[in-house]
């Protein structure tokens, strides 16, 4: 299993619409970004990201995983462009902000600390096991800890 990081602008899609999805979960389109669109080439059935709210809030506030591997994005034509599909998991018991990752010196290498900008990041287990343990979840079974 790998793991991963999505973003989105909560006033687009937020934790609370992709909860309401539930188990048919929802294509993650509209990625126009290369490196981000091949990240996504890279996911597996199973996988597991993290969902984080940008611009407003900037915190990581729940678990998702790979419903569906990669396919052509629905919202174009254009054939470059490819997506997942995402269904939610767990809430994040304690949203884990920005702030906290970027003080904690054992994230400093992470993508989302590092590449910022980027909607569609992987992180390495080694990040996933403190950014959970920050918000308060066990790493394998998303039970609050």
């Amino acid at each position: 299993m790998r793991y991963w990081l999505f973003k989105s602008e909560p006033f687009k899609w937020s934790w609370e619409q992709q909860k309401a999805k539930g188990e048919e979960g929802e294509e993650w389109d509209g990625i126009r970004n290369y490196q981000a669109r091949n990240f996504m080439r890279e996911m597996k059935l199973g996988d597991r990201a993290y969902f984080y709210h940008s611009n407003k809030g900037l915190e990581v506030v729940g678990v998702v995983e790979i419903s569906a591997e990669i396919h052509p994005d629905s919202t174009t034509d254009d054939a470059r462009w490819e997506c997942v599909d995402l269904r939610a998991l767990a809430d994040m018991p304690k949203p884990v902000t920005l702030k906290a990752v970027k003080a904690n010196p054992k994230l400093e290498e992470m993508a989302l600390v590092k590449s910022f900008r980027l909607s569609v990041q992987p992180v390495l287990r080694s990040e996933w096991e403190i950014v959970c343990a920050m918000g308060g979840m066990h790493p394998d079974t998303l039970e609050p800890v």
